[in-house]
């Protein structure tokens, strides 16, 4: 068996690279390789099993190059992504990864017209968007609401939309949840980004070691039976499960405890956003680890295992919390991601997008006391709730998508059920199968092409966030009746704004 593979230099690419060296009956593994210091530094680990790479130079962006990298082999696994906060600091390499990349080598694939490979394709919860108290579990064929001004998420969704609708025989769409990994402090104390974190987001951790695990046992179970009937051409949320249930506020805590510490010793109410992020728990998660058992590690054995091979981080408890709080985290306000760098700058597109304007950013107290934390049985506005019924699933509120979603016999009525739900018509008079590409209407009169299966059960419905870096959720959410369900969970019914990236990626706002 023969496979290629793209990103594996990244931290799921790593952890899933540890595990596919171990299949036997893989004879080659071709990797995809745009930087040759990183990738020949990855490989050193690996010498016994020198005879079973080939490596093909060059980007994503080249059609000569997927051409290369997708022939003659039976599975391709698209793990490479531009991610936050590089996506961030350089919005037109997300746009070159997630976008126009993963459509080149989605017409590579289809352009194999003889024993046409099977992909896989990592997606993102953060298609799901901004959730709190109201909304915390998601599943798949919830709305995809991607955050303003997240171009990340709105390159990932331009990218799963294509592989939705492609012409590949056999795909999967595997949406990965946050994922731990060895790199996180690197990634998350050299920017800001880690001050988007809202503290009452429902956050669903998942390891990076498990999701290799995971794409390593889904290819051992496939070359032994035929999947077609319970994974290829779906749509899955990689999870960690409920022990990796958490928040915002209490994922920080696990981390801070390496150094004896506290979200509240380092961290201020005003710090994060509250608002505008991207987090959920998944209601499906179980679906993949029943499939292919690959969930084993607990957010908090992460961490204590990141404490072991991080020994230095002990030194953290002998210094003065207030010296860490300072220099550590304080002096990250003059990176321009950060939300204290947008309210002292007056960039008051991001402050209305992540706080809902300077007046509601001003009203947040400095003192934990006042300020409500789903872990302390309080939520946004300080409310009394009980955090242990939250995260029960069989509590958990769901979306009214206008039909059932767990039905397998879908009908044209259930078809035309969705559209009027989001403003929008059916414009196709025939339906046979879920995978049939039908005409749709927008509340726009704006008409696309989009499959059953996509619509229905993967929750895409078309807008200008799919052609262009426009969020226009408060105007459609005024008509759109799956959308306002989780939209006006974080924002008011009154708003009136179009968010939108200029040429130059600036962040702009404007009243409608």
């Amino acid at each position: 068996m023969k496979l290629a593979i793209t990103g594996v230099t990244g931290n799921m690419g790593q952890a899933t690279l540890e595990e596919l060296v171990k299949i036997e009956e893989i004879e080659k593994i071709r990797l995809l390789c745009h930087n040759k210091k990183r990738m020949k530094k990855l490989l050193k680990k690996y010498k016994k099993f020198k005879g079973k790479f080939e490596l093909v130079e060059g980007s994503l962006l080249n059609k000569e190059v997927c051409d290369r990298l997708v022939s003659d082999v039976d599975y391709v696994v698209g793990l490479a992504a531009v991610i936050p906060p590089l996506s961030d600091q350089r919005p037109e390499l997300a746009v070159e990864c997630n976008e126009i990349g993963i459509k080149t080598l989605v017409k590579a694939i289809e352009d194999v017209t003889e024993n046409q490979p099977k992909f896989i394709h990592t997606s993102t919860v953060a298609l799901y968007g901004n959730r709190n108290s109201l909304h915390p579990w998601a599943q798949v064929g919830d709305p995809l609401l991607v955050s303003p001004f997240d171009i990340y998420s709105a390159t990932k969704l331009r990218g799963e939309f294509c592989v939705l609708e492609s012409e590949i025989k056999n795909w999967a769409v595997l949406r990965q949840s946050a994922m731990l990994h060895n790199n996180m402090l690197s990634d998350n104390m050299s920017d800001g980004l880690m001050f988007h974190t809202c503290f009452n987001a429902p956050l669903e951790w998942v390891t990076a070691h498990d999701s290799g695990v995971l794409i390593a046992n889904i290819l051992r179970r496939d070359m032994k039976e035929d999947l077609s009937k319970v994974f290829w051409k779906r749509v899955f949320n990689i999870g960690g499960g409920e022990k990796n249930w958490l928040t915002g506020y209490d994922t920080l805590n696990d981390g801070f405890k390496i150094i004896g510490g506290s979200t509240k010793n380092f961290f201020e109410p005003k710090f994060n956003a509250i608002r505008n992020f991207h987090g959920v728990w998944f209601y499906d998660g179980e679906k993949l680890d029943e499939l292919f058992h690959y969930q084993s590690q607990s957010a908090s054995e992460f961490w204590k295992e990141f404490g072991k091979n991080h020994s230095y981080m002990k030194l953290g408890k002998i210094v003065p919390k207030g010296l860490i709080k300072k220099f550590a985290i304080k002096r990250l306000f003059k990176n321009p991601n950060s939300a204290q760098y947008w309210v002292k700058n007056n960039d008051e597109a991001k402050v209305f997008a992540y706080f809902g304007g300077k007046d509601k950013y001003d009203a947040i107290s400095n003192d934990w006391k006042d300020f409500g934390l789903l872990v302390e049985n309080r939520d946004e506005e300080g409310k009394e709730l009980d955090y242990s019924q939250l995260r029960k699933k069989e509590n958990a509120k769901l979306i009214d998508y206008g039909f059932d979603i767990g039905k397998e016999d879908v009908t044209i009525k259930d078809l035309q059920n969705v559209a009027k739900m989001h403003g929008g018509k059916l414009l196709s008079k025939k339906f046979d199968n879920i995978y049939d590409k039908l005409e749709w209407e927008n509340s726009d009169g704006v008409q696309f092409s989009a499959r059953a299966f996509t619509v229905l059960k993967a929750g895409h419905w078309v807008n200008r966030t799919y052609s262009e870096n426009v969020w226009d959720f408060d105007r459609l959410s005024k008509t759109d009746k799956i959308y306002s369900q989780i939209w006006y969970d974080s924002h008011a019914q009154n708003e009136d704004k179009l968010y939108y990236l200029d040429k130059d990626f600036t962040a702009r706002m404007k009243n409608l």
